[in-house]
């Protein structure tokens, strides 16, 4: 055990490119080999891309050691040895301490493997076209020339048909090299059937020919026309011929199913202007270095990530992030390779270059998802294992009860039923039924900005029964901001923010940020309007800061203790906060999270804090309903807050008040109760429970740990493509099932009336047809797994429909959902109950407004948000003023101005 930790602690991995895989049976072969290396901690090999990806002890010997014995096997394996460390990925595999392979585009591989079926096909078919008119000709009743359907002319059709024959043998040798070299090693696959169903053919003929050269010279024309009626050159050539046609139609279809993936690595542009000694180069952008100052013009795309140091330019960042509105950016900012300048010029600095940047990180995950393995496809290793020798077995059973029952003597006949049983059977459809499909999937899934980490994950995923939803970030916004600040009686407003600003300026939660960003603001404007003592402006030190998870702060401020947090973590301080509960029980009806503050043992108010819902979280629950999913939201806040904002989104069961632990805890709960768990979620606290559940979805926004913990990464940060997921997942396993079942059923059948057993109904195989028959059954599951390409999500809602703001409460509710302005104090507060204003005003200046028809649009558009009453537009202050609810953010309603056609320039 001691040794196996330390293998695992210094585990790598690299990437080999496997040559001679024809087939599941080389598939399970190398696998099975390459294990078997002293050193090797596992071994994945992907049929349809030639490659194996190996987890190993990190030593150069144990690489030699695998393509040695993969040598041995019968196979070649080239290391691609380029390794990195990931632990500057972009944030896709942090802390991971293996080593990964350089990423090949596997278009280049699909385009040889094309070229090669293709020559190889032009040259079958030159020979075997005139061998077909020959062979078959009198059974037409075609004319053939020089008399050759004569007796006389029967020794030279003979040997014409072996003329024409041999090339389409020597064109194809790579079957009988393969397939010999195999079976050499005890391990045979599926050239080896094709490799014995065209030598005993090519065999059996040549038996013939000396017959009929024998009877010649002995005047026994009778044994020439019978013999001459058993020869089976043509089918020996004609094998090879239909099958190598299978395999380039098979060839083309699996380089389709790579178009995803290449399209990825097309996105990065192939050269980058540099500024070096003080002139601008052009350079190949695999030569761009970190630091380098690189120069991005309008109609350009940024070659790699890094920042902005002179200009500004206006970026379409949709292949990345999926965001399709153009985004602004300007000195100091960062930019990510792969998008495009539509408009500016600028200079960045290269902070990013090669397999570190954000959009090789994509690559690398999508190249990685499609090298592992569905457990489904275990099915088809297990009968892979055993495919071949079976129906060798079963060959040899047919040619004998042939040979010796059913037409004794009768040594064609036996020959051609046990040929085609040989040619027939395809182990290479059930190798494919699996990586195609798996392919095709994670990379339609990286189209839509879901990028899934393995192929285990894609599986799982459909078998999903429970969704579970961090609040913040996820189903909020995750951009809180101050509602409201209710000082207790006879404080300050001044001192109550001063206090908030020192003790929340040491956290980190997002809450606290939005809360210093205010209060620094606010006492800014206090001081210029009250001329505000300094004392209380500039808080002493903070001392002794500790932070509560799951309740609050506190710390030593001049000698005094300060506290921050919820109820409970004022009453655990003995610090009363009967007079603030009633407004903060209403603030919490709204979905806002009130933050009490306290200094010793006295009270100094709350401030209320709020995070508006994501546009698309109502959508994304009802699309998960749809789907019969159970939705939950798990979160460390307040549980009135939780579900008032539960309810507005229409989940169906809230668990608040958790700690990170207890989010990992719930979520192992679940699954013990027989549960199919995924956890949504985008920060450090989340990780655990992601890492937990069945399946961890992380959204792209993030952090680097949550995206490093989840098996799922949603781009866009829409959690409505957990969803879709789930839709793509379903329609890739349903495509995978397909494939296997039909590549056993197409065994199952075809197997038996190989053999024969339809023959007293008059029915028989020829080998050439059973050649075809087997070519083209890969080429049908490769093809059914190339449908996932037209595969859309069933969710096509919009976001201008499905937008959300302020959570509307039950009928019975409404005395204590009224939502909060921001005020300053207690009566001021309890004024505006008094006066039962339920929103609060804003006005938005706008430009671009030229006429009362642009008037009436941007009118229009603003009632369209829900949560916004009373628009006025004015046309001559170029304004609109509002009531909005509490949860309406300011985003909301620009996004809803711009998508009219103007430009809010300010709101107040």
């Amino acid at each position: 055990m001691g040794k196996q930790n330390e293998l695992q602690a210094q585990a790598a991995v690299e990437v080999f490119d496997i040559e001679g895989m024809t087939c599941a049976a080389c598939q399970a072969r190398v696998q099975r080999v390459a294990q078997a290396v002293d050193g090797v901690l596992g071994a994945q090999v992907n049929l349809l891309k030639n490659s194996m990806e190996v987890s190993y002890d990190g030593s150069a010997q144990t690489i030699h050691n695998i393509v040695q014995a993969i040598d041995k096997a019968g196979y070649g394996a080239t290391p691609r040895t380029v390794r990195q460390d990931l632990g500057a990925d972009a944030g896709f595999g942090v802390g991971t301490s293996t080593a990964a392979a350089a990423t090949v585009d596997p278009a280049v591989n699909a385009q040889k493997a094309i070229d090669h079926k293709r020559t190889q096909l032009i040259w079958s078919m030159v020979f075997s076209i005139p061998l077909f008119y020959v062979a078959m000709g009198p059974m037409f009743g075609w004319p053939l020339p020089f008399a050759l359907d004569t007796m006389q002319g029967m020794g030279v059709r003979a040997l014409l048909e072996l003329v024409l024959a041999t090339p389409i043998l020597f064109v194809n040798r790579e079957y009988f090299v393969t397939g010999f070299k195999s079976l050499f090693y005890l391990a045979p696959n599926m050239d080896a059937l094709i490799a014995l169903g065209s030598a005993a053919s090519y065999g059996y003929s040549l038996a013939g020919l000396f017959q009929i050269m024998w009877a010649y010279g002995f005047g026994q024309t009778h044994l020439v026309a019978h013999v001459a009626h058993e020869l089976y050159f043509d089918s020996a050539a004609m094998i090879l011929t239909l099958i190598t046609l299978g395999k380039f139609f098979e060839a083309r279809a699996k380089g389709k199913t790579t178009n995803a993936l290449s399209s990825l690595m097309d996105l990065a542009p192939k050269t980058a202007t540099v500024v070096r000694d003080g002139a601008e180069v052009v350079v190949p952008t695999n030569q761009v270095v970190v630091g380098d100052v690189v120069v991005v013009r309008a109609g350009e795309s940024v070659p790699v990530d890094g920042t902005i140091l002179e200009g500004s330019g206006v970026l379409d960042e949709s292949a990345i992030t999926g965001e399709p509105l153009p985004v602004s950016k300007q000195v100091g900012e960062h930019v990510v390779g792969a998008t495009v300048s539509q408009t500016g010029w600028f200079t960045m600095r290269a902070d990013a270059v090669g397999e570190n940047t954000a959009l090789a990180g994509i690559i690398r995950l999508v190249d990685e998802a499609t090298n592992t393995k569905a457990p489904i496809q275990r099915v088809a290793d297990s009968i892979a294992g055993v495919f071949v020798p079976t129906v060798m077995a079963i060959a040899a059973l047919t040619f004998v009860a042939w040979l010796f029952i059913f037409a004794p003597g009768e040594g064609a006949v036996a020959l051609n039923h046990a040929v085609s049983v040989l040619v027939i059977s395809c182990p290479c459809a059930l190798g494919l039924a699996t990586p195609t499909a798996v392919m095709v999937g994670t990379g339609r899934g990286a189209k839509f900005g879901i990028l899934i980490k393995g192929a285990e994950v894609l599986e799982t995923a459909g078998t999903l029964d429970t969704v579970v939803f961090d609040k913040t970030g996820t189903i909020t916004e995750g951009k809180p901001s101050v509602v409201s600040v209710i000082p207790a009686q006879g404080v300050d407003e001044s001192e109550l923010l001063s206090y908030a600003l020192a003790i929340e300026s040491k956290s980190e939660h997002p809450l606290a940020k939005a809360l210093v960003t205010y209060a620094t603001e606010k006492l800014a404007e206090l001081a210029s309007d009250t001329n505000m003592s300094t004392s209380v402006q500039h808080m002493d030190a903070v001392e002794d800061f500790t932070q509560v998870a799951g309740a609050g702060l506190s710390a030593s401020i001049g000698g005094k203790s300060v506290f921050a947090g919820n109820a409970g973590h004022m009453q655990a301080h003995n610090i009363a906060i009967t007079e603030l509960l009633a407004y903060a029980d209403a603030s919490m009806e709204q979905g806002a999270t009130p933050l009490f503050f306290g200094v010793e043992n006295r009270a100094l108010g709350m401030i209320v804090v709020s995070d508006a819902l994501k546009p698309q979280s109502v959508q994304a629950v009802d699309q998960l309903h749809a789907l019969g999913l159970r939705t939950i939201m798990l979160t460390g806040d307040q549980e009135k807050t939780a579900r008032v904002v539960a309810r507005a989104v229409g989940i169906d069961e809230v668990i608040a008040g958790v700690l990170p632990d207890q989010k990992e805890h719930t979520i192992r709960e679940l699954q013990v109760s027989g549960k199919t768990v995924a956890m949504v979620g985008d920060g450090i606290n989340d990780a655990p429970a992601l890492a937990r559940a069945d399946v961890g979805i992380a959204l792209g926004a993030g952090t680097d740990i949550a995206i490093s913990s989840a098996d799922v990464v949603l781009m866009h940060s829409n959690p409505a493509d957990v969803a879709t997921a789930i839709e793509l997942s379903r329609a890739t396993v349903a495509d995978i099932h397909q494939n296997l079942f039909w590549a056993l059923f197409y065994n199952v059948i075809c197997i038996p009336v190989a053999m024969g057993v339809l023959v007293p109904f008059g029915i028989t195989l020829n080998p050439m047809i059973g050649a075809l028959a087997m070519g083209f059954s890969s080429v049908f599951v490769v093809s059914n797994a190339l449908r996932l390409f037209g595969w859309k999500p069933s969710g096509t809602a919009t976001v201008a429909q499905t937008e959300t703001t302020a959570p509307e409460a039950d009928a019975g509710d409404a005395a204590s959902a009224r939502p909060i302005n921001e005020v300053s104090t207690i009566a001021s507060y309890e004024a505006q109950e008094k006066g039962n204003t339920p929103m609060a005003r804003k006005t938005l200046s706008i430009d671009g407004m030229m006429c009362q028809h642009c008037a009436a649009h941007v009118t229009e558009a603003l009632e369209g948000v829900r949560g916004v009453k009373n628009v006025v537009v004015s046309l001559d202050s170029k304004t609109a003023t509002l009531d909005a609810g509490l949860l309406v953010s300011d985003d909301k309603l620009i996004k809803a101005v711009e998508q009219a056609g103007y430009t809010v320039t300010s709101i107040a």
